[in-house]
């Protein structure tokens, strides 16, 4: 039996990996769009504005090109961390690495992930956050993780699923959240699109 197939609205390699392991075959779409947050904009109206305006730029740029609706399924999603409401996107560099990892050290934040499908124009919304506890860094234990360069180009400069999970010492939520698409409220979306491995006749 062929695999599902999604269009992806992210270069995400973790997004990308966590749909093949469901199973799922995966077309990548661009999606450029202003991450900028808005001013005093809250973390999880921003991440869910991300998550929309990403597919909308999907979408449109398919249908300005193929001049048709999808032919599968279109996800988008996106992931941002905050320390009291304080937006710690991916950082510009590493000073600004240093800098978010130095406000995480020994505390709690959080880490919104929202999800937005379209298929058959219907559009489907969800909003996953989960709760991490930090380990105390002190300056080196830093400074050699940011040499990793592992922290750039991940938001709150730390990726759990890789040598930053050695940082964190609890999580309560969802690991693949964290990662950046929620399994469990992904899925649930695809299924009222009829649209995952277990729903398949």
């Amino acid at each position: 039996m062929n695999p599902l197939t999604v269009y992806l609205a992210s270069g995400s390699p973790r997004r990308h990996e966590i749909l093949i392991n469901l199973g799922y075959h995966v077309l990548r779409l661009n999606a450029e769009i202003d991450e900028t947050p808005y001013p005093d904009e809250n973390a999880t109206d921003y991440v869910q504005r991300m998550a929309s305006m990403k597919n909308s730029a999907a979408l449109n740029a398919w249908q300005q090109n193929k001049q048709q609706p999808p032919e599968f399924p279109l996800i988008s999603a996106d992931t941002t961390v905050s320390l009291n409401n304080l937006i710690l996107g991916k950082p510009e560099n590493i000073n600004d690495a240093t800098r978010m990892l130095k406000l995480l050290s020994g505390q709690q934040h959080h880490v919104h992930t929202a999800v937005c499908i379209y298929w058959q124009n219907q559009t489907f919304q969800t909003l996953q956050t989960s709760t991490v506890s930090f380990a105390t860094l002190n300056d080196e234990q830093i400074a050699a993780y940011i040499a990793t360069g592992e922290p750039l180009d991940k938001a709150g400069a730390y990726g759990i699923q890789g040598l930053g999970g050695m940082l964190v010492e609890h999580i309560s939520g969802s690991f693949t959240g964290i990662m950046g698409l929620p399994v469990y409220e992904t899925t649930q979306l695809l299924t009222q699109c009829g649209c995952t491995p277990l729903t398949r006749s």
